[in-house]
């Protein structure tokens, strides 16, 4: 399959900075000041200083990286090592609201009925399945940000706290983020959350400090039956292209053009 062409990006390290101010606070009052003024004007003032990291990225070789995910449903036991791996890692709240990856369960009745349930995300484990005879199949599915090359998240984000590395990698800067929720709303995968205490959206990363000193993800270094495989698409002797061109590898929602980089092989279409 063509991997597809990743939109300019901006490294986190070039994000522009100013310490002179508090610049959560400036921004807010600014959305409250303009809220009835278009949105043209709102965007005019947040994007002066992300239009110039973007213009110092030009530099960077974007075709160096392009980071993303593949994962073998038929490999997935439900474990949730994963989920305790990534929020012991990223400091995600134990709350059962808040996750960057979790475990859903599908269950496929012989009339077609489809139930999931993804308790605390998996990690105190399923409830016993009732009537084991009426069944017809039941499977896990590992769920998280998918990374688009064409994320809803970075376009609605008004003050650019959202963004795209250069390796493809969508992060949020924690500096900038003024927790209106857009991202969330407007993530078609229920990938992202409001967190509690510093009360800025949070999501998946791919460990990217782990990634940065040439680790991979927390969630794939403990599956124990390697479903999650992490690396480069464009490579041909990566891990990742490699299952990429021996597996159907589809992608969740792939009708909303948002063109995620989560790449499912044995992916059932009940699955949404």
């Amino acid at each position: 399959m063509t991997v597809p062409e990743q939109p300019e990006t901006v490294t986190e390290g070039e994000r522009a900075t100013d310490g002179a101010v508090d610049r959560r606070q400036f921004l807010t009052e600014a959305l409250n000041v303009a809220a009835g003024a278009a949105p043209l004007v709102i965007l005019g003032v947040v994007r002066i200083p992300a239009a110039g990291a973007q213009e110092a990225a030009g530099a960077v070789d974007q075709d160096e990286h392009n980071y993303a995910m593949g994962i073998d449903v038929n490999k997935c036991i439900g474990c949730a090592r994963c989920v305790v791996a990534c929020k012991t890692e990223n400091d995600v709240p134990d709350d059962p609201e808040f996750f960057n990856t979790w475990i859903e369960r599908y269950v496929i009745r012989p009339n077609g009925e489809v139930e999931v349930d993804s308790p605390n995300g998996g990690i105190d484990g399923f409830p016993p399945l009732d009537e084991e005879t009426d069944l017809r199949r039941s499977f896990f599915v590992p769920k998280l940000c998918n990374h688009c090359a064409s994320p809803p998240c970075v376009q609605v984000c008004p003050v650019g706290a959202t963004f795209t590395t250069v390796d493809g990698v969508v992060l949020v800067d924690d500096e900038y983020c003024i927790g209106c929720r857009y991202c969330i709303q407007a993530c078609p995968y229920g990938a992202r959350w409001m967190h509690p205490e510093k009360h800025v959206a949070a999501k998946c990363t791919f460990c990217y400090h782990r990634v940065v000193d040439g680790l991979v993800p927390a969630c794939v270094e403990v599956c124990p039956t390697g479903a999650r495989i992490f690396g480069e698409v464009e490579r041909l002797a990566t891990p990742l292209a490699r299952f990429m061109r021996f597996n159907d590898v589809q992608v969740l929602k792939p009708h909303l053009n948002t063109r995620p980089k989560a790449y499912y092989a044995n992916l059932d279409g009940e699955v949404r």
